[in-house]
């Protein structure tokens, strides 16, 4: 690999900002990798990247001559002193191009099935109380409330109702399919998954957003950590993606 020359590496600097900007200050493509309050840091490193980029073009394109020691001070040498040549940059500064052609022509889309099948779904935390649900009705639910209240709520309100649940399809083993969504802290690479297996459909493509009306699956005691985390559904939807893919947030009511 040829080692980069320095007004290529500020072109590299620039192209990797540009990149950055595209997904996080002109979409919400940024939000496929990183939490909604993180965005405007990726702004920022954006706007520092295309800056350190310019000013590197900016110093590349005057006249540094290097001088050698011994010559008189009339006599300015430009070549390269003790065998260094200042002109060309290391070739890891090649690395930069990837990233920053793939944040500009094709950003990589958000984890789905397969991070989430090699993961172990996790549980919900602990909560201290559940809002009544509507006496009639399907009711919206996120994954998160719905976990919780299968498997924590000793009332078992969710015996016989019907709910609304939405994620996306990760297929399962001998037919089956759960109904996933992944949750993060900081960014994609702590993501961690919640499931619900689904029963009664067959499984739409794996990635697949949807949007699922059913009732609780009966297995174990439900209201304790034996429930089984499933539902047997009455109606499956296809959905667009969420803007924000990694908010687990109820379905919109309709």
């Amino acid at each position: 690999m040829a080692a980069v020359r320095r007004p290529l590496q500020a072109v590299l600097l620039v192209l990797l900002g540009a990149g950055v900007l595209r997904v996080s200050l002109f979409s919400d493509i940024g939000l496929r990798y990183v939490k909604q309050g993180l965005q405007p840091y990726l702004v920022a490193s954006g706007i520092a990247l295309c800056a350190l980029g310019a000013i590197g073009a900016l110093r590349d394109g005057l006249p540094f001559p290097v001088r050698r020691p011994g010559r008189d001070a009339g006599h300015e040498d430009p070549e390269p002193v003790h065998g260094h040549d200042h002109t060309r940059g290391p070739r890891v500064a090649w690395l930069l191009l990837p990233p920053a052609l793939a944040l500009l022509l094709y950003a990589p889309p958000a984890l789905g099935s397969y991070t989430a099948a090699r993961d172990s779904p996790q549980l919900v935390a602990e909560y201290e109380s559940f809002d009544t649900l509507p006496a009639r009705g399907p009711v919206p639910l996120s994954l998160t409330e719905f976990i919780a209240r299968v498997q924590q709520e000793e009332q078992q309100s969710l015996l016989g109702r019907t709910v609304v649940l939405q994620g996306f399809v990760t297929p399962g083993e001998d037919g089956t399919w759960d109904l996933t969504r992944l949750l993060i802290a900081c960014c994609a690479a702590d993501a961690q998954s919640l499931a619900v297996t689904v029963h009664g459909v067959t499984a739409p493509p794996a990635d697949t957003w949807v949007r699922v009306t059913g009732t609780w699956h009966p297995g174990g005691a439900l209201g304790s950590t034996s429930a089984a985390l499933a539902l047997d559904a009455i109606a499956v939807d296809r959905i667009p993606e969420p803007p924000l893919p990694y908010v687990d947030r109820p379905p919109a009511a309709g």
